[in-house]
């Protein structure tokens, strides 16, 4: 069976995710996290990528980033992949793949799940147990989004900015969001989305998107379609 392609469109907000090889690391040191920093920056600007959250793990990323184009998202992703590699093998003296194929995406409704995929992403160190507040966490935009630090890669939705008509009132919206966390079922929604490749939202959304691409943007339900022919049970 082939290969499902991903599902890319302009403008809406990917969840992206990309795993180390038999989620080997793919961050060794600082200078490895700052090193993909730089490359998200000056892709993400090449290919008009904006990029609201991210998180880079000890053997795994996230991104959540809407596209201006078509293909912008795929063609950053492209780049990234291939001269972090090539920077990573470089300063530890290997050679051969990194990741664990191709990265995974979806596309999400903004306004039912942009803010919780923030959360997401934002609590993943602790969900890991690396860290007991996501403050604490170095290597995510969770710092910027509170106003503690600058950081040129981030670029807020406009969602974000509708927490507050002042930064102190948008950051503190955003604290009490990501104190309250997200329910288990949100989580699992979340993952199973990106990890699957299908779309997240509610009907009208998944219908607005199933007619601008012809790629199936959720999973078919199962068993044969009715039939006028079939008895009923």
């Amino acid at each position: 069976m082939a290969r499902l392609s991903r599902l890319t469109l302009p403008g809406l907000p990917h969840h992206v995710v990309q795993r180390g090889n038999n989620r080997q690391a793919i961050f060794v040191d600082a200078v490895d996290y700052e090193t993909m920093l730089t490359l998200l920056m000056e892709q993400s600007q090449k290919f008009r990528v904006a990029v609201h959250a991210y998180v880079l793990m000890g053997n795994h990323l996230h991104l959540l980033a809407t596209p201006q184009t078509a293909d912008g998202l795929p063609l950053m992703m492209q780049a990234v992949g291939r001269s972090y590699v090539r920077c990573f093998n470089n300063r530890h003296g290997r050679s051969g793949t990194l990741w664990e194929g191709r990265y995974r995406s979806t596309v999400l409704q903004p306004e039912r799940h942009l803010l919780a995929c923030m959360v997401y992403i934002d609590l993943n160190p602790v969900r890991g147990g690396l860290v007991a507040q996501p403050a604490d966490y170095p290597w995510s935009s969770h710092a910027a989004c509170l106003g503690l630090r600058a950081d040129r890669l981030v670029t807020p939705h406009a969602l974000f900015w509708a927490l507050g008509n002042t930064p102190f009132a948008r950051e503190a919206a955003y604290a009490a969001l990501v104190q309250a966390g997200i329910g288990g079922q949100e989580q699992a929604a979340l993952t199973q989305s990106v990890l699957t490749g299908w779309a997240l939202g509610d009907p009208e959304f998944i219908g607005a998107l199933q007619a601008r691409t012809e790629r199936r943007v959720v999973k078919a339900r199962a068993g044969r379609p009715p039939s006028a022919n079939r008895k009923a049970e």
